[in-house]
């Protein structure tokens, strides 16, 4: 009996073990993009594609939905990740106001200002009636309702992300600022699609109380 006590000891949870993985994988991640920013590796003439951004864009999202397919421990992982949490952070994309703000200024282009801007402020502002569904039924997760918020918030960040928005900004010194607002979509986008991908795990009862 003592053996089985320390094999189940042994070494941390697996949860924290794939939580410290993803970490690490972001933080990579986010440091790639931050250095692709600051060299101007993401930023075309007018009307030209950027084949670096649509790596950037896409290549998370889909080693997200691989892992989650094929990695019993990550599949996990985000099935323990608390909605209400996911959710209340989505309440920041309010500030897409400041995208209108700018591009009012002549700083962002209107045709990436406004879609993108008005998206995150849809989002955002709306996020915390859908926190309180989260908390006052515990079935909302699996709802019509839930899905559709959650597929609408990707889907701002797919038009914000769209390759011909990564024009040539006015100043040098945005186009930082602009790779680092598309790390913040991302993150906003990794957030929602664990919560899309959750509503086919049941979740747990000790977050819905």
């Amino acid at each position: 009996m003592s053996n089985a006590v320390l094999s189940q000891s042994d070494g941390p949870p697996a949860a924290v073990k794939t939580g410290f993985i993803v970490a690490l994988v972001l933080a990579a991640w986010l440091a790639a993009v931050s250095f692709m920013g600051a060299t101007g590796a993401l930023v075309t003439a007018p009307g030209e594609q950027s084949p670096a951004l649509l790596i950037t864009v896409l290549g998370p999202l889909v080693v997200f939905f691989a892992a989650f397919r094929l990695s019993r421990s990550f599949h996990d992982f985000v099935a323990t990740v608390d909605l209400r949490l996911i959710t209340s952070i989505q309440a920041w994309r309010a500030g897409g106001l400041v995208f209108i703000a700018l591009s009012a200024y002549g700083i962002l282009p209107g045709f990436f200002a406004w879609p993108a801007g008005w998206g995150d402020i849809a989002i955002g502002v709306t996020a915390p009636w859908l926190l309180l569904s989260l908390i006052r039924k515990p079935g909302f997760s699996n709802s019509t309702t839930f899905r559709i918020w959650n597929w609408l918030g990707l889907l701002d960040l797919v038009v914000a992300s769209r390759p011909d928005s990564a024009v040539d900004p006015p100043f040098p010194g945005d186009r930082l600022e602009q790779v680092l607002l598309r790390a913040d979509a991302l993150g906003a986008s990794q957030e929602q699609m664990a919560a899309c991908d959750q509503g086919e795990v049941q979740q747990p009862d000790d977050l819905l109380l």
